[in-house]
């Protein structure tokens, strides 16, 4: 199939110019060139790369919308598939935690959703692929690790300690802890009542009492002589695969280099600036969260993500929890006049693809798959997308009533 966008404002790499779009057949074929084929009448719009999202989770919201309660797997996909499609997200790697808590994050359900993606796959509308969001305490995850490094569509890994952040002691604050292996990571007491008010969501999530999740955390905690070999063995799996590797959540340049070391070229949601600068100054690349931007900061007091991107400190836009939150950020970004346009809209575009190692997507060029948005943005408005195209299928396309 062939058509043409014509009349759209296009981000281009190295701008935004007025001009036609040709696709066929999947492929980006010409810029600037004929109308050919169907023709799509894109005036006052802008056609952009389609966003691609290397770490979301909002997709937990379908599988257990209220706490213990969850729904059937296929229904909850299809609804977050649909929910990608009409935020223009072509490509969406789903943080699946493969962790060692019951309920939500279990290792066994985590396969079980990848079984379900890889099943439903024919009837998806916009690319699913995975994030193994691996929890270094969870040994019980290495047999699902390595049967997904098998998958058709190429995981990432992102190495998770949670465990580790839950049990620093009372009086660091999380950005304050220390590289986790560290011999200098200081302890929190287990027996103290301070422990349940800070593990309690985690219980409910678990579907556990505070006692037992404590308890369970007990046993686990007893595995960090053993991590690091776990590490190594994960980031080995990961190497050989050929597959992204991410840090997550580091606060020291000494995770930074530790996992770098491993081939995890990507820091993802760097707490303080130490570890920020620790990746710029290495080439590795930066991902922060769309809501931190989008909300003018981080709900945890870490790094803020628009301060990150004006000093030219992030790579990466990801929507973390909100599918929404990658575009409503490069508006406020917009807004604030914290980069230009294009600019801005490569950290949802074309930096997340270099991140995944994407070569075939991220950019309009000739060559590149048709992986594209058409988005209506009015001047100091939101913008919303009118139709979003996966490798020149329509996955989505929007009507306004004003139209």
């Amino acid at each position: 199939m062939t058509y043409t966008f014509v009349g759209a404002k296009v981000f281009l790499p190295d701008g935004i110019v007025e001009t036609a779009v040709t696709v066929s057949d999947g492929t980006i074929v010409e810029i600037g060139g004929a109308e050919v084929g169907e023709i799509i009448d894109a005036k006052g719009q802008y056609l952009a790369p389609a966003l691609i999202d290397v770490h979301g989770d909002a997709f937990e919201r379908q599988l257990m919308p209220r706490p213990d309660v969850f729904f059937p797997t296929q229904t909850a996909l299809l609804d977050t598939d649909r929910q990608l499609a009409s935020n223009g997200i072509a490509t969406a790697f789903h943080a699946i935690t493969l962790g060692w808590e019951p309920g939500l994050r279990d290792v066994q359900r985590g396969r079980e959703l990848m079984q379900a993606m890889i099943d439903l796959a024919p009837r998806l509308t916009v690319e699913n692929r995975v994030q193994l969001r691996w929890e270094t305490f969870a040994f019980e995850a290495l047999d699902t690790i390595e049967w997904a490094l098998q998958s058709p569509l190429k995981p990432s890994i992102a190495f998770n300690d949670h465990t580790s952040m839950t049990m620093r002691a009372y009086d660091v604050a999380i950005q304050d802890r220390a590289f986790e292996l560290s011999p200098d990571f200081s302890i929190a007491a287990l027996d103290d009542a301070r422990m349940i008010k800070r593990t309690a969501s985690k219980a409910r999530r678990a579907g556990l009492s505070d006692e037992a999740y404590i308890a369970l955390l007990s046993k686990v905690w007893d595995r960090r002589p053993d991590v690091e070999n776990a590490v190594r063995k994960i980031a080995e799996l990961g190497r050989n695969a050929g597959v992204p590797m991410l840090s997550h959540d580091d606060t020291r340049s000494e995770t930074r280099s530790y996992f770098r070391d491993l081939g995890a070229k990507v820091a993802e949601f760097p707490m303080v600036m130490e570890a920020v600068q620790a990746a710029r100054d290495n080439g590795d690349l930066i991902v922060f969260g769309s809501p931190n931007a989008a909300r003018g900061g981080s709900h945890i007091g870490s790094l803020g993500a628009g301060d990150m991107v004006e000093a030219g400190l992030c790579d990466v836009l990801a929507s973390d929890y909100f599918y929404p939150a990658m575009l409503a950020a490069v508006a406020r970004l917009d807004m604030e006049r914290r980069a230009d346009r294009s600019t801005l809209w490569s950290l949802i575009s074309s930096g997340p693809a270099r991140a995944m190692n994407l070569t075939d997507r991220g950019d309009i060029e000739i060559g590149k798959r048709a992986d594209l948005v058409l988005v209506d943005w009015p001047d100091r408005q939101a913008p919303a997308i009118l139709g979003t195209w996966v490798a020149g299928r329509c996955a989505y396309r929007g009507q306004p009533a004003a139209c």
